[in-house]
């Protein structure tokens, strides 16, 4: 039983990535959308390289006050807006595209 319980906790983690030209207010933008919607922060990762930002964090959903696929459209709307791509997968899909 132990074993499901940490699928069902890995089950509600996503990866969050967020690329392009370096702008103010990227992180900004993308921290307060997930933080209205109760999506927490479990880790992040983001460096700017030669004026191109690159973000990667990893969240929790277990709390989203709306459904997986309303979120990831939602949050990509919000970096046309900003000019940023913004992409949303669920943790366990992430892992097996990125097999070596």
């Amino acid at each position: 039983m132990e074993d499901i319980g940490k699928m069902e906790k890995k089950a509600d983690r996503t990866i969050i990535t967020v690329v392009g030209k370096d702008t103010v207010g990227i992180i900004a933008r993308v921290c307060t959308y997930l933080a209205e919607n109760g999506i927490n922060v479990l880790d992040i990762s983001q460096t700017i390289v030669q004026g191109f930002f690159n973000m990667m964090m990893v969240v929790d959903m277990k709390g989203a006050s709306k459904p997986f696929g309303q979120c990831a459209k939602e949050l990509e709307q919000a970096g046309e807006e900003i000019g940023v791509s913004i992409k949303c997968q669920r943790e366990e899909i992430f892992n097996k595209m990125h097999r070596i």
